[in-house]
């Protein structure tokens, strides 16, 4: 293993970033972290830059400027834009794939393309740009069926239509109203997979990886799983329905499969591959691919690892990986997300947060949707505003732990969920 990188940059400025920063900043190694654009959480840990993911040629003068030895990237957008392919261009070592590599969360349609090429389970799907075949391919298919926008969309670009006029509606929605943009061009229309659904994250480079610990998100904004799709609600791990039997199938069948078919396109991926499995009465099938570590699930993920994140990035960075191997603790680890009011709709901003003089053991708060106002308070500033995960021996400790913190928190538009990890503990 090369010497360690003594300065990191971590680009983006959520709850995901946060936590990145702070496993970071415990590597043995005491690496000097930056962040751009980070948020009020993060600027308190980390000295943060007002330079926003998307601005791809300034982040790389920012890495130049602060001699950066590693970036990570946080969020999907600056690598589609191929903020990793300009770092590498000027010899900064980066985690997070090129652009080529980001298309596989860029492009719905690329991803499903390669898993029918290389046989990975997935469920059937058909690809239009017009309305009227659109319409045609859905009288001849079963609903629920799944509509999903091509391309970015924030998490919210997946319909599963319980309904022909629900699934029609999504269709005329994103080709003839054009709701998302260029991301919704073109459409893929895809068989509905039934079963429970978990996520895997796996450290990729070149042919080698390494399978982060099991988790499950909650991705509906009310409990009991109903309501809108939002980026995520809350998650827990490890995800005990992904038993050791059906994560050697699932690396065997998926992971193993997947990796090295990127690598037979040509791509050389260097990042975390973000791979969403339903767990069907057939098998573990892959939903969607996406390609850099998830929100929330990093929250609760990176809290169990023992091992050093930055050794792990950075081998993963320079092609290193070959070997790895991970230590994980044994505790259970629960994030439940506050969000404000209305989200993932219109909601407000500026709301100031007060925060515990104290929390219960074990719990950190984490900043997503967070700014400071004039007068120096911490006040709401998006959609998801904090995350609060818990480590504890059990995970009815670890929900108990987050829920007394969530509810010490105040602030006025203050809005989450009480049944983060039901699936697990009504399993029981």
């Amino acid at each position: 293993m090369a010497k360690l990188p003594r300065s990191v940059l971590v680009v983006g400025g959520g709850g995901r970033e946060h936590t990145l920063v702070r496993a970071l900043l415990a590597s043995p190694a005491q690496p000097r972290v930056i962040c751009a654009p980070g948020n009020a959480g993060i600027a308190e840990d980390v000295p943060c830059f007002a330079i926003a993911a998307d601005q791809v040629a300034e982040l790389v003068a920012l890495a130049k400027r602060e001699q950066i030895e590693l970036v990570v990237v946080g969020p999907e957008v600056p690598l589609s834009l191929g903020l990793a392919n300009q770092l590498q261009a000027a010899g900064i070592p980066v985690y997070g794939p090129k652009a080529d590599g980001a298309r596989l969360e860029a492009s719905k349609i690329f991803t499903k393309q390669l898993l029918l090429k290389y046989r990975i389970p997935t469920a059937g799907a058909a690809f239009f740009r017009e309305v009227e075949p659109a319409l045609a391919y859905l009288n001849t298919h079963p609903v629920p069926i799944v509509v999903k926008a091509d391309g970015l969309a924030a998490g919210k670009g997946v319909i599963v239509a319980q309904s022909r006029a629900e699934a029609e509606a999504a269709v005329r929605d994103m080709l003839e109203s054009g709701r998302f943009g260029a991301s919704g061009r073109e459409i893929l229309i895809e068989d509905c997979l039934v079963g429970e659904e978990t996520s895997l994250l796996v450290v990729v480079s070149g042919r080698d990886y390494v399978i982060l610990p099991t988790s499950q998100d909650h991705k509906r904004i009310g409990d009991g799983d109903t309501g809108p799709n939002t980026g995520g609600m809350g998650t827990y791990s490890p995800a005990e329905v992904v038993t050791p039997a059906l994560l050697a199938q699932i690396e065997r069948d998926i992971v193993r499969p997947s990796v090295d078919a990127i690598a037979a396109e040509g791509i050389e991926f260097r990042g975390t591959l973000f791979i969403g499995i339903m767990l069907t009465p057939q098998g573990p099938s892959v939903l969607e691919f996406n390609t850099r570590f998830g929100d929330p699930e990093t929250q609760v993920v990176l809290p169990r690892l023992a091992s050093d994140l930055l050794e792990l990035l950075w081998a993963a960075a320079r092609g290193e990986l070959a070997g790895h191997r991970l230590a994980v603790k044994p505790e259970h680890a629960l994030c439940v997300v506050i969000a404000a009011k209305g989200y993932p709709d219109a909601f407000r901003k500026g709301d100031v947060i007060t925060f515990p003089a104290s929390l219960p053991p074990g719990v950190s708060i984490l900043h997503a949707g967070t700014a400071r106002n004039a007068d120096g308070h911490i006040v709401t500033h998006g959609g998801r505003v904090l995350g609060v995960t818990a480590l504890a021996p059990t995970l009815p400790e670890a929900a108990a732990r987050a829920y007394a913190a969530c509810d010490a928190i105040q602030c006025a538009s203050k809005y989450f969920r009480r049944d983060i990890g039901a699936r697990q503990l009504n399993r029981r």
